[in-house]
């Protein structure tokens, strides 16, 4: 006898009736009943303007390019991630290991729904850098004189690492001159030369010279300076920032906005067929429970995408989280499963 496989809504925070707290085997809720999902029972875990532009001295700085959001400071990432709660992907190489990729390093790359989140919470300013734009009228460039102060600064570096390794070279063949001394003299033996020859004192004397190749360059992380930028507004569409005002945009930051201020952590689930993935806690410790799907208001989803998205889920151990706009403008939520892989 073949088990027909079917979706099942899992258990829910308003109700115990599936799942691990349904009465019966094989019973599940209505199909028309909507869930909010078993979020964190926890308070709202929001983070006030007020709050936020009190603690900072100076706001976080993300570059756009493009629509894509861009941290470069280190600071300001770790500040991300540990008061906001944010995760971000790395996308840069390291600048020790530059050919590989199974470690990156900054800048840090956030999704728009997170860049956004920022900006309205007043913790950051999405900017674009003007270097690579023109000089104004009556602006003179630096790029050669800034060119030409950090050839000068690796000169300088040179010549000093030099006096100190020649320094070095110095005491070093001032201790061991005895030893030396005496190495010569049984060479000298060895080829039948008169012992009585002046000591040559020339390896002493001897100009040193480091070369080029073995001097230490510093890696620089992080600017010296800020470097020229200008504000760009995430309220209206722009080359850099096109994601204001299109309708899956507003519908992924309505359902970042409700599930982050729920406490959860989120991040990218394009490699799962979701919008996001949702984590109960930090994903340094947790796995992800669901992969949340926005559902934009009249837009249709086809009953055989929604079974490929259940046993998608289901399949990778995750409950897939359908997200739409209820009565009221309220979201709702819907957590599905496909039992018949269970």
């Amino acid at each position: 006898m073949t088990h027909e496989p079917r979706m099942v809504t899992r258990e829910c925070a308003r109700c115990g009736c599936c799942s691990n707290g349904m009465k019966g085997r094989g019973q599940s809720c209505p199909p028309s009943r909507s869930h909010s999902p078993p979020l964190l029972k926890t308070k709202p875990m929001g983070i006030e303007k007020s709050n936020t532009a009190s603690c900072r001295s100076a706001m976080i700085r993300i570059h756009v390019l493009e629509g894509a959001a861009l941290v470069w400071s280190a600071e300001d990432a770790r500040e991300i991630r540990e008061r906001f709660r944010l995760v971000g992907t790395l996308v840069g190489a390291l600048a020790r290991k530059p050919r590989q990729n199974a470690r990156l390093g900054l800048p840090l790359q956030l999704l728009p729904e997170e860049a956004r989140l920022l900006a309205e919470l007043g913790a950051a300013v999405l900017v674009r850098g003007t270097e690579t734009q023109p000089p104004a009228e009556g602006e003179e460039p630096t790029q050669a004189s800034e060119v030409e102060a950090y050839q000068q600064e690796l000169e300088e570096s040179y010549q000093e690492q030099q006096r100190l390794a020649g320094a070095e070279r110095g005491a070093l063949l001032a201790r061991l001159a005895e030893r030396i001394a005496q190495g010569r003299a049984r060479r000298r033996e060895q080829r039948g030369e008169t012992p009585d020859t002046v000591e040559d004192s020339g390896l002493l004397d001897s100009p040193f010279v480091l070369p080029r190749g073995s001097m230490m360059v510093q890696l620089p992380t992080a600017r010296r300076r800020p470097g020229r930028v200008e504000r760009v507004d995430w309220t209206s569409p722009s080359p850099d920032w096109p994601h204001a005002g299109r309708p899956a945009h507003e519908a992924r930051y309505r359902v970042f906005r409700e599930l982050w201020g729920r406490g959860y952590y989120l991040s990218g689930g394009s490699k799962f067929g979701g919008d996001f993935l949702v984590y109960p806690g930090d994903p340094l410790r947790f796995h992800a429970h669901y992969i949340a799907l926005c559902c934009p208001p009249g837009a249709p989803l086809p009953l055989h995408a929604l079974v490929a998205a259940t046993r998608l889920g289901t399949s990778v151990k995750k409950t897939l989280l359908l997200c739409s706009p209820g009565a009221g403008g309220a979201l709702a939520f819907t957590s599905l499963q496909w039992s018949g892989l269970q």
